[in-house]
């Protein structure tokens, strides 16, 4: 019987330059696969707690070296010697072993850098794909992406309110021409910001982060991009927003201060209407703020039937969240990222219990990535026909992009729905 022989953390770094926790674990039978966890910027207050050491002497208190400690003890002590292929029995252990609502106890980074990595290793062991392994033989959908190509907010150093502009290639047959027009697009944006004297440099998820006037002005950019780059905008080329309105949100208003407007929720879901009215907007993740539960419903009800709103920080991949949402009647999607929730088994549950009630889902990134692409996998594994994981830019993020097109090629067979995705 194979069984777990060692696991064991170490420091490593992000895209940011910050710590973060790399968890390895050894078969039995000589199998080693290792993970890194990721990290956000603009996070929910009710995700799981990311444990840092506090010690300002190192990293600016960002180390996480007793995050670390405890899957060297905590973890490894619990799980050594069982089997590696139950990977909803491993979580349950590594919960219960945490004993806290939130992993503040050994950190949620702890916990998901042992979860992934004995994901990883169970399908090594067995000789599968990791998305095989976890999904089947019913993993068989290549997601649509989501491309941040400019970034605003807590994700870039400008006037820009809305913290991601984005671009998703809907109407193609397969995920790698879908990628191939969505990078053309990029760069096609590039040359325009740069003709007309804007900076060229890039926002922590790649995307272009201009000073532009307004928060209206990226949209017509990226729609003249898509056009010069010889594609039709919403047909086969449409746009997607998350504005993170978490973070303008102050005393029941949106403070969009890049315009000098604050704005009551309905002013604020009337602007969006306005938006989705004159773009080719399909989607719009946390329009309203986390504590905004009465302005999210105003929200669903006035453009729920019309687009894709998907709830991040109100649902932070949590099913219990996600349940009083699914009661409410609020947004129509979820973000899922599996940092927000602690282990790969639990945010499973969360992906099963938006399906079960007509919820999409949007597998996603972190601002602090790395070279790990497991989120690839795992959006082809649980069919979620989107991913969200940045622009066609620096390597944290194409390595999700380059992983997705070795699984199609693997596949032979996938499919990429794109232009049914939003009919």
């Amino acid at each position: 019987m194979v069984y777990i022989e060692d696991i064991f953390a170490e420091e490593v770094l992000d895209s940011r330059g910050n710590p973060t926790v790399k968890a390895t674990v050894i078969l039995s039978d000589g199998t080693q696969e290792s993970a890194i966890v990721p990290s956000g910027a603009s996070t929910g207050s009710k995700e799981a707690v990311e444990l840092r050491d506090g010690d300002k002497d190192r990293y600016d208190g960002k180390g996480v070296l007793k995050a670390c400690e405890n899957v060297d003890t905590i973890l490894a002590d619990a799980l050594v010697g069982l089997s590696p292929f139950n990977q909803v029995e491993i979580d349950t252990i590594i919960k219960e072993r945490d004993a806290t609502d939130n992993y503040s106890h050994i950190g949620a980074n702890a916990a998901l850098g042992v979860s992934m990595a004995v994901a990883r290793a169970s399908a090594s062991s067995l000789g599968m794909p990791l998305y095989k392994y976890l999904g089947g033989a019913n993993a068989a959908i290549l997601p649509s992406p989501m491309l941040n190509i400019i970034n605003g907010g807590s994700h870039a150093d400008n006037s820009v309110d809305f913290q991601e502009y984005m671009i998703m290639p809907l109407g193609f047959e397969s995920f790698e021409r879908a990628i191939q027009a969505a990078s053309e697009v990029y760069h096609t944006l590039k040359k325009l910001i740069a003709i007309d004297g804007h900076s060229t440099g890039l926002g922590d998820e790649g995307g272009f982060a201009p000073n532009f006037k307004n928060n209206v002005e990226p949209l017509e950019y990226i729609v003249e991009a898509i056009k010069d780059s010889g594609y039709e905008p919403g047909k086969e080329i449409a746009i997607a927003m998350d504005p993170a309105s978490s973070e303008f949100y102050k005393d029941g208003k949106y403070h969009l201060k890049g315009e000098d407007k604050v704005l009551s929720p309905v002013e604020m879901v009337e602007y969006y209407a306005s938006l989705v009215e004159k773009f080719p907007i399909v989607s719009i993740e946390d329009g309203l703020a986390e504590d905004d539960w009465g302005g999210w419903k105003i929200l669903s009800d006035e453009l729920g039937d019309k687009i894709q709103l998907v709830g991040d920080d109100i649902f932070v991949t949590n099913y219990k969240i996600l349940q009083e949402g699914i009661d409410a009647g609020i947004a129509n999607s979820i973000l899922i990222k599996l940092n927000q929730i602690g282990t790969v088994s639990e945010a499973m549950k969360t992906v099963r219990l938006a399906y079960r009630n007509g919820y999409t889902c949007v597998v996603s990134h972190r601002s602090g990535e790395s070279e790990d692409a497991f989120i690839a996998d795992f959006a082809v594994a649980l069919n979620t026909a989107q991913i969200k994981t940045g622009a066609p830019a620096r390597s944290e993020r194409v390595a999700k992009y380059n992983r997705l097109l070795t699984i199609e090629r693997e596949l032979g067979f996938g499919e990429y729905i794109g232009k049914t995705l939003f009919k």
